[in-house]
Formats: C-alpha cells, structure tokens, sequence
C-alpha cells in the first residue's frame, strides 16, 4: 500500500531493515504503527496513532518510524486532514524537549524525507484550507521545520487561547 512512496521516504531502505518489533510508543511500550496507519488509509480515524505514539509528551522509536508512513499517506491522500500534520509537528516537538530517545541511525534519512514531504505537502494544502485545526497544524509543521519552535508551539493554541496569551502581555 505504501511501497513506492514510503521507498522513496525512507532513502532506498528496506521496510525489512527497520526494528519493526522492538519499536516503543509513547507508553515506553511496544507498538508497529504499521497497522494502525493501514487502518488509516482505509479512512479509519487517527485515534490509535495518537494514543500510542505520544502520551504526555514522551514519544519513542515508534513516533519516528511511523513519521514516513504518516508523511506518505498524506502526500497520496485527496482527504484535507490536519491530525497529519499536528501529530507530526507533537512528535517533532517532544523529539527534540531533551527528554526522549535521540532519533536512532536507521531512521535518519527517513525522517528528513518525511519532514520534508509534509512541508510540502502542507504548503500545498494550506490555499485550500478553511479549518483553524488543519491551518494551525500545517503552520506548526512549517514552523518547526524552520527551526521556530515558539512560533511551531504559538501556533498549536486555538485562537482562543492565543488571545488569552497575547491578552496577559498587554498586546491584544
């Protein structure tokens, strides 16, 4: 189903050579995003993924191999989804707060296709888009791709709560 995308993804590594079975979720436990995402593409919704790759801000090898499969899905799919982009942009986010694994050797290069496809993607998306969720989350991914992290974070409030922020510094 992912074949020549997720090939293309992952720099011309096999799907064979990832850990597929020791991989850890959010919960530090074992979870292969592989299904859950299959689950997706089949218009299945994202709850599985969001409750498995990222729990409090922990995430884990599963969050990382799975960012290629989810980075191809959105590429090829014709739905307007911003849980894509805004899982993305929390698993990028918690990658680098200093509290989870570094980004294993094998993931590397896929990673970085990915992030690249869904900055694409997103850019390519966002004319269209008419929902808060799905521009807020595709400025998330923009942001953190350009390493603009508070802007990535600023982005993923509501407005609501940007203009609470904004409000208690005397701008708004």
């Amino acid at each position: 189903m992912f074949a020549n995308g997720v090939a293309a993804a992952l720099g011309g590594q096999r799907m064979t050579e990832i850990p597929w079975a020791e991989l850890q979720g959010g919960y530090r436990v074992p979870f292969d995003p592989r299904p859950a995402i299959a689950q997706v593409a089949a218009g299945g919704d994202w709850d599985e993924l969001w409750g498995e790759l990222h729990h409090q801000g922990d995430v884990d090898t599963a969050s990382y191999a799975a960012l290629p499969l989810i980075a191809d899905l959105t590429a090829t799919s014709h739905r307007l989804d911003w849980n894509p982009f805004a899982l993305a942009a929390t698993i990028e986010e918690a990658r680098v707060n200093g509290r989870n694994p570094p980004l294993p050797d094998w993931a590397g290069t896929a990673y970085k296709a990915a992030w690249k496809s869904l900055v694409d993607t997103g850019l390519a998306v966002l004319a269209d888009a008419e929902s808060e969720l799905l521009v807020t989350s595709i400025v998330a991914v923009i942001a953190l791709h350009k390493r603009l992290p508070l802007l990535a974070r600023f982005a993923m409030q509501s407005e609501k709560e940007r203009g609470e922020i904004l409000a208690e510094i005397g701008w708004a």
